[in-house]
């Protein structure tokens, strides 16, 4: 099983769950499963996680801030030229499928091209190529987008939330509970 975690999910790790880790259980679970590879950072994530919060993520999970350790398990994945297993279908999806076709509808063409570039570009975007291009490689292999996004559309964007297009997609998705209660060597108990 490979996971490839947003930035939402790790400021809740260690916003909500890291403080009542007292005996460090947590961290090192979570610590040991980025240093196998089962958990996954992006490039873009790791980036996000730099200015998100005044860097509280890269504080608490110190780890992801010291360069022996990236370098030592390669991380985070580098993202920078992804492409999509089948770009022209995917880019068709974007226009017509991904899209939030009332937002889009408000937008002159050159707004609704410079936003579709930008989203293009994003971290979600980057996690969602990320996942399909491990599927293509390993499809017999469990592979889930960690994201504590729902797939209700509430904030007026033009594209669609990652749980959204991730069921468009076929990749599944999971909450952070949900992530937990499906690795093997961590029980966590609170009481």
């Amino acid at each position: 099983m490979k996971v490839v975690i947003d930035t939402n999910s790790l400021l809740s790790l260690v916003r909500y769950y890291l403080p009542f880790d007292k005996n460090s259980v947590l961290f090192s679970f979570i610590k040991e499963k980025i240093s196998s590879g089962e958990i996954i950072i992006i490039d873009k994530i790791l980036e996000e996680c730099e200015y998100i919060s005044k860097g509280m993520v890269l504080s608490s999970l110190g780890f992801l801030a010291e360069k022996s350790f990236l370098k030592s398990f390669k991380i985070p994945v580098n993202t920078e030229y992804i492409l999509p297993p089948a770009p022209a279908k995917f880019y068709r999806q974007i226009d017509n499928q991904f899209i939030n076709g009332v937002i889009k509808n408000k937008l002159t063409p050159v707004e609704y091209e410079n936003r579709k570039s930008d989203f293009l570009n994003s971290a979600d975007m980057r996690l969602i190529l990320f996942c399909l291009n491990l599927k293509k490689i390993n499809p017999q292999q469990e592979i889930y987008l960690v994201t504590e996004e729902t797939e209700d559309s509430n904030d007026s964007k033009v594209f669609k939330k990652i749980p959204a297009i991730c069921r468009i997609l076929e990749i599944e998705t999971l909450n952070l509970p949900q992530m937990l209660d499906r690795f093997d060597g961590v029980d966590i108990e609170f009481k």
